[in-house]
């Protein structure tokens, strides 16, 4: 998981806080039936700051830890959590989620996810999870659209939302880390942050 480098004590403690962000922001939506899933903001945290392995790391993680203890359907989503660590840690090498062009670097971090979780939805569970975005996909079921391309508005809606939100609190969150800070955090590397 070091990719030869030293998998540091700060580093450690960076995942740890990232699964922590993610079980405590998926425990939140889960209990108030949001359409969103909060379940991302750590993995999108480790991968900013860490790189796409901690980001994948921190994402599945926190939810085999999820799966465990409140959310068995969390665990059929850690590919979700993957791809989250991977574009999130890839986008912030990047200038797309800075400035005017966040959106549409959160549009590049969600497309992959929303395709993900769109698949799990409705294939495994017949559009109807845990979720507060599950009354979303029966009321368009209900309108008479396919189970199929419910979920994958649904997802597209919900993933994107999420998204834009866990990589705007993470954008914060840098903005307020010095480089000295960002370098220390990293093992000593220099990143594009």
């Amino acid at each position: 998981m070091s990719n030869g480098r030293n998998f540091t004590t700060l580093k450690q403690c960076m995942v740890a806080l990232g699964i922590v962000l993610n079980i405590v922001g998926a425990f939140i939506a889960l209990n108030l039936r949001l359409p969103i899933y909060l379940d991302s903001v750590g993995t999108v945290l480790s991968g900013a700051l860490l790189g796409p392995v901690y980001g994948v790391a921190t994402g599945v993680l926190g939810s085999l830890i999820s799966g465990i203890t409140f959310d068995i359907y969390s665990l059929y989503y850690a590919p979700v959590q993957v791809l989250t660590g991977l574009m999130a840690g890839l986008m912030f090498r990047t200038k797309w989620l800075q400035g005017y062009r966040l959106p549409i670097g959160g549009l590049a971090v969600s497309l992959p996810t929303s395709i993900a979780s769109a698949a799990i939805t409705a294939f495994l569970f017949g559009g109807i999870t845990s979720s507060g975005s599950s009354y979303l996909v029966v009321l368009m079921s209900n309108l008479g659209m396919n189970l199929t391309l419910s979920c994958f508005l649904v997802q597209v809606l919900t993933d994107y939302a999420d998204k834009l939100i866990a990589v705007l609190l993470v954008a914060a969150a840098l903005k307020v880390l010095t480089p000295e800070m960002k370098m220390k955090i990293r093992g000593g590397r220099n990143g594009a942050l």
